[in-house]
């Protein structure tokens, strides 16, 4: 499939900011066999006094600006055109769910793909008992990992309710998990607590969801912001598995990949700091449009 993707977000301050610093992390990815972004910017008004691109630990594309004149408002726009393969889902050679430590022991590189680094605690997921103990009911140990990863997504979406506004960006997991409710993000940090308390290496991706839905079936939840689901290490001959909560499937080529990382922290569309006081209103809008041949 080949998209259209067009993202801005935009700030509004209660009072002038007088100096800021961000980094963005909102482009697509380009992933061999995947996907490929075959042309993209990212601009920003009112222009920054400084910019640098770069690529963080985990690959993902990041801009970081900086501002010392007063500013009210700020926005970021983000195009881009991309291809996204279509996956092709093979036999499960998934290890056992009691064999995952011995295929997580052969591993012995601790490169960004490494299943090492997602498997302990993360900035923004520290262990829940009442997750591990609810994901350890659910399997058995003979299960697969992907037996296990499917299970877990389809109870995540048939157990909790999508409600915009029921949670936070901060809100914690475990207070998610004990209401039911939430966004993407929410089930996604729920998802990946669940399979790490199992010793199942979990992560986290950021991206974009298509809006327009194929002739005869629904939109899918989350699309008209950026959207989140879960990557999952399925040993050493498979690798990682994209699943989506949200809406119970496997990512597939609907979903567009902007950003991997342990949890929300590490790929965050907009972190920084600013210099000013008071209050401050955000709007986003996303659209992904097929590009007909």
């Amino acid at each position: 499939m080949l998209y259209d993707v067009t993202m801005k977000i935009g700030y509004g301050y209660e009072v002038p900011v007088s100096g800021a610093r961000h980094v963005v992390r909102v482009q697509p990815l380009t992933l061999p066999g995947i996907q490929r972004m075959i042309a993209g910017s990212i601009s920003f008004h009112p222009t920054p006094e400084e910019r640098s691109d770069f690529i963080d630990f985990f690959g993902n594309p990041a801009v970081e600006i900086n501002y010392r004149a007063p500013h009210e408002t700020m926005e970021i726009r983000m195009q881009a055109r991309v291809q996204v393969e279509s996956p092709v889902l093979q036999a499960d050679f998934s290890p056992a769910l009691n064999k995952v430590a011995e295929e997580i022991s052969g591993c012995w590189t601790l490169e960004p793909e490494s299943p090492h680094h997602f498997l302990p605690e993360s900035p923004r997921l520290p262990t829940s008992p009442e997750i591990a103990a609810w994901a350890r009911s659910l399997v058995t140990p003979e299960m697969s990992l992907r037996e296990v990863a499917t299970l877990i997504c389809s109870r995540i979406h048939s157990e909790f309710t999508y409600v915009p506004g029921a949670t936070k960006v901060d809100t914690p997991a475990p207070v998610a998990f004990r209401i039911r409710k939430g966004v993407c993000q929410d089930f996604a940090h729920i998802m990946i607590l669940a399979l790490r308390a199992l010793g199942i290496p979990a992560g986290y991706v950021s991206g974009y969801l298509r809006t327009l839905p194929p002739p005869g079936k629904e939109r899918l939840e989350g699309a008209d912001a950026m959207h989140a689901w879960v990557r999952v290490w399925c040993g050493r001959s498979t690798g990682w598995m994209e699943w989506d909560p949200t809406n119970n499937m496997m990512a597939g080529s609907d979903h567009i990949r902007a950003g991997f990382g342990r949890d929300y922290a590490d790929v965050a569309p907009v972190i920084g700091i600013l210099k000013s006081y008071g209050g401050h209103t955000t709007l986003q809008s996303v659209d992904v449009a097929p590009v007909k041949a």
